[in-house]
């Protein structure tokens, strides 16, 4: 049985998005890594889903719900760099503001839905939002008020959702690719 995580994508990744045009595309590859700007995926396997998340002005968007296809580096990568100051992902350049050149990034290609900063997770479905760790305790959102988020620190990292909040998300995902 495949899971389903949420990923937060900041104000800077998102803005680094819509400068380069990649609104509307669908992205290949995301990136993870060791050090907390840059989430590990750890628990991410093929066939799992991810959904990358962004806040504005306290209103939660799904911004590309992305389907894990493998975690190894492809010949899609580009070369290894030799040396410190070239690129780690070159053939990735387009989508290097995911996180190409964070600490420790590795690639993790993905089948996904094109990048959309119009899809609002409703208010009303933030405070039943729920995500699980590996003992399976699960956890809410913090800081939502009135059907916004005041803060989005829950949100910062990569969490395992419920199967119920995934299905949630899933059916938010699949109405916005109809409109």
């Amino acid at each position: 049985m495949s899971d389903a995580f949420t990923v937060l994508w900041t104000h800077d990744v998102c803005r680094a998005l819509r400068r380069a045009g990649r609104t509307g595309e669908r992205p290949p590859v995301a990136f993870s890594g060791v050090h907390s700007s840059l989430p590990a995926w750890s628990g991410a396997r093929a066939g799992d889903e991810v959904y990358a998340v962004h806040v504005n002005r306290g209103v939660v968007h799904v911004v590309s719900r992305m389907r894990v296809v493998d975690r190894d580096r492809g010949e899609c990568c580009g070369p290894a760099p030799a040396r410190w100051d070239e690129p780690a992902f070159s053939g990735h350049d387009a989508w290097s503001m995911l996180g190409a050149g964070g600490c420790g990034a590795a690639p993790v290609h993905v089948d996904a839905t094109p990048v959309r900063f119009d899809v609002p997770i409703p208010g009303d479905l933030l405070s039943e939002l729920t995500w699980r760790n590996r003992r399976g305790h699960t956890r809410g959102l913090k800081y939502v008020a009135d059907g916004r988020l005041e803060r989005s620190v829950s949100l910062q990292g990569f969490y395992r959702l419920t199967p119920e909040s995934a299905a949630d998300l899933a059916r938010i995902t699949d109405a916005s690719v109809t409109r």
